[in-house]
């Protein structure tokens, strides 16, 4: 782990079943500004109307076994909402200097050249197809099992979980 980089959490539950904690390394040192917008979204800090916003109570909403598990969308749950702590728009794609490289890699969710938002996925294996399309912003460094547990869970239609998979808390450690 780089020092200074920002370490935050997922508490994931799997159905009404505590899974397991993932812990993350935020590339702050890369990419500040997508990494803040995560940071932000998963401590809370970023508020729409006086009340926080983010990532606690939020699913993952399409899991694609040996491929990735990609969530985020608190506004609609399903994949088509997006927000940002930029004003609640879309931001820019920030760099492509990291890669897609291995499993646990943590990679912005968009849908199309400078469209990222709230929505992120994390890689299962080694996606070099992702690499300069998707903005890589992190990685996994405690918590693969509990990934591994998310990739495995049933899904149904457009690769929905059949039982949810929850982020039940979150926060920086």
């Amino acid at each position: 782990m780089q020092s200074g980089n920002p370490v935050v959490f997922f508490d994931i539950a799997i159905g009404s079943t505590d899974a397991g904690r993932i812990k993350m390394e935020l590339f702050a040192n890369v990419v500040p500004k997508t990494a803040e917008n995560f940071r932000q979204l998963c401590t809370g800090e970023y508020k729409k109307d006086g009340k926080p916003i983010g990532y606690k109570g939020a699913t993952f909403h399409r899991v694609i076994k040996d491929f990735m598990i990609q969530g985020g969308d608190f506004v609609n749950g399903d994949g088509t909402g997006m927000t940002s702590i930029y004003a609640g728009r879309p931001f820019a794609d920030e760099n492509f200097k990291m890669k897609h490289e291995s499993p646990g890699i943590l990679s912005m969710a968009n849908s199309g050249k400078d469209t990222n938002g709230c929505q992120f996925f994390i890689t299962c294996q080694k996606c070099d197809f992702l690499d300069n399309k998707h903005v890589v912003f992190g990685k996994v460094v405690d918590g693969h099992l509990v990934m591994r547990k998310i990739e495995n869970v049933p899904v149904g239609p457009n690769n929905k979980p059949k039982i949810p998979v929850t982020i039940s808390e979150c926060g920086e450690m």
